[in-house]
């Protein structure tokens, strides 16, 4: 059993994995690009389907340009806390690869599941290094194609990720400080099945 961050694991799962969580209360503060770039590095060390590495991450500083520029990305509701946070992170993924050997691309069934792989990896190492990242799927998908210039065929616009320090909860809105605390889970044993699933 692991105890940490008001959350208890039935097993001796290692405290990281309790203290990551996903706050909303950020603290402003300026985050160096090293420190971005070492979590970003951590999601591209994620495995992946033939070693596709599908993923790709564009990012923004606060109070530089490119924040500004993706900022509006978010949706109204994401906008009104992630404006705190002292990173923004688009994550999109390549729809498309080419298996060993071959030259000639086919679609990848999982490009979706290996960016997910490298997102988990991300908001580890922000934890390792003090800070938390929080991802959502809260953003204006065809707003963040024009601003990006993505092409319409080959890449899919996954999630954004607000990542920073945690701040105080009291500015958030009432409704949202009551949720400013990490989430417990289900028990395990009603998503982990031995040899036949059980919804």
């Amino acid at each position: 059993m692991t105890e940490s961050n008001h959350r208890i694991s039935e097993y001796d799962v290692d405290p990281l994995f309790l203290n990551r969580w996903s706050p909303r209360a950020f603290s402003g503060e300026a985050l160096d690009e090293q420190a971005l770039l070492t979590i970003l590095d951590a999601g591209h060390w994620a495995p992946s389907a033939f070693n596709s590495q599908p993923w790709r991450f564009v990012y923004a500083l606060r109070d530089t340009p490119e924040w500004d520029k993706l900022f509006p990305i978010l949706n109204d509701f994401n906008q009104s806390w992630a404006k705190t946070a002292s990173a923004i992170v688009i994550l999109l993924s390549k729809t498309h690869f080419a298996a060993p050997g071959s030259s000639e691309e086919k679609l990848s069934y999982s490009h979706s599941f290996d960016a997910g792989a490298a997102w988990g990896a991300i908001a580890l190492q922000a934890q390792l290094l003090g800070l938390q990242a929080h991802g959502m799927t809260g953003i204006h998908l065809d707003k963040a194609r024009e601003i990006l210039a993505i092409p319409e065929d080959g890449f899919r616009v996954e999630a954004a990720i607000a990542i920073g320090r945690p701040g105080d909860k009291t500015q958030l809105p009432d409704h949202l400080q009551g949720r400013e605390t990490p989430s417990p889970r289900r028990p395990l044993a009603q998503v982990a099945f031995n040899g036949s699933f059980a919804g």
